[in-house]
């Protein structure tokens, strides 16, 4: 899978996405409602460094399989909608399966 620029896409944003959601969904929670801070630096950090990972992947398929800007935007967008990712994980694999 990580062999095409494609897989490597797919792979970040799924990382990146199950990120986004453990920091919303349990750090976040963790912070405010129970004072442990801790848990989203650490989990802020691992995102922080797989977003900038996931918009270099896209930028690179977008390089590689001449996709347009209109398409780089959609993924950077779905980047920052929770499960976004795993809806252009879906499109991306219906893609290259056909």
């Amino acid at each position: 899978m990580f062999r095409t620029a494609i897989g490597r896409l797919r792979v970040i944003g799924l990382l990146e996405g199950l990120s986004y959601l453990i920091l919303l969904g349990i750090a976040m929670p963790l912070k405010y409602a129970l004072d442990m801070p801790t848990m989203v630096s650490v989990v802020g950090m691992a995102h922080g460094v797989l977003f900038i990972l996931f918009c270099l992947a896209a930028l690179h398929v977008m390089i590689r399989h001449r996709k347009s800007f209109l398409w780089g935007l959609g993924a950077f967008v779905a980047s920052l909608l929770p499960f976004g990712t795993f809806v252009l994980d879906r499109r991306l694999r219906d893609e290259t399966s056909s």
